[in-house]
């Protein structure tokens, strides 16, 4: 099966690139930089296709798949920084990314017959109660402009497509970039004590057993929307500091504070973020490990 995968230069994208490979597949990586900028962890960095694309330009868009006429497109780009998103100088940018160049994959992927898959956000829902939302919710009522052009994303594609999956994951970590992860432990490892938020729940989500999950996807036709993090419960952000600092053996002091407490950032963030995962075992799909152990595999498999 060929794919065509798009922001192989972020922490999910560079890992569904490798999984892909390694499964024989051919498989083509996109992303806006004019040459791959990642880590070079793996056979696919140097033997896969790259393609740079900007997918706001939907001409290339359209042409770019015709030329390369993938079976499947695996949409891993996205402008993710929340709080810059709000700021008045980004919202066009942010919404050219995220909800048009969604848009002109999907018109793109229809016109040559490609399913797709589609990297959402539980940002799409407001954060209220404390029961998890299932992939099917329609209470759709993002809080700030990242979950709204993400959510308008999964309408463009919705609207265009049959053969999709949208698949909303929660609180990334992975090799390939940033993430809370290590910023926790560049502060732990320079601060005497750390204020981490304990009333927004949810659950991480580890890209390295993400990526597998996605493969399986499209290498099926159980189209839909589901709901995709590691096992192991709901817990905070201070509670995933406390879990980090454990096995690592770093001895800062966690402070938790409530989000009000914690002080004002430019984008509001939802409270539950619990998603429902159940759609995964009932269309047959395997669930990602527990969260614990996937941190421990990531902290050895990064030299953290």
């Amino acid at each position: 099966m060929k794919v065509f995968v798009t922001g192989v230069n972020g922490q999910l994208g560079h890992d569904c690139l490798n999984n892909l490979h390694r499964r024989g597949h051919q498989v083509i990586g996109s992303g806006s930089a004019v040459k791959y900028t990642g880590i070079q962890d793996g056979s696919a960095v140097t033997s896969a296709a790259y393609a740079p694309l900007d997918i706001t330009e939907r001409d290339a868009v359209r042409a770019t798949l015709e030329k390369l006429r993938p079976d499947a497109v695996i949409h891993c780009a996205a402008w993710t920084a929340v709080d810059a998103a709000e700021r008045v100088e980004n919202r066009e940018r942010v919404e050219a990314v995220n909800h048009l160049g969604t848009r002109y994959l999907a018109e793109a992927a229809q016109g040559i017959g490609a399913k797709m898959l589609y990297i959402s956000t539980d940002y799409v829902f407001d954060g209220t109660g404390n029961q998890p939302w299932r992939p099917e919710e329609q209470a759709f009522a993002p809080l700030n402009h990242y979950g709204k052009t993400k959510l308008e994303g999964e309408f463009a594609v919705r609207e265009l497509l049959d053969k999709y999956f949208i698949v909303r994951i929660s609180w990334v970590f992975g090799l390939n970039g940033g993430n809370f992860v290590k910023t926790m432990l560049r502060v732990g490892k320079t601060c005497d004590s750390v204020r981490v938020v304990n009333d927004q729940i949810g659950t991480p989500t580890y890209t390295g057993d993400l990526a597998p999950l996605l493969a399986d996807m499209v290498e099926s036709e159980r189209y839909g929307v589901y709901h995709a993090t590691n096992e192991g419960g709901y817990i905070s952000w201070y509670d995933f500091c406390g879990e980090i600092y454990r096995q690592c053996g770093l001895r800062s002091t966690i402070i938790p504070v409530s989000t009000a407490e914690y002080g004002r950032t430019e984008a509001t963030r939802p409270l539950n973020c619990r998603l429902d995962k159940a759609k995964l075992t009932e269309a047959g799909f395997r669930r990602l490990p527990p969260w614990h152990e996937a941190l421990r595999r990531y902290l050895k498999e990064a030299g953290l």
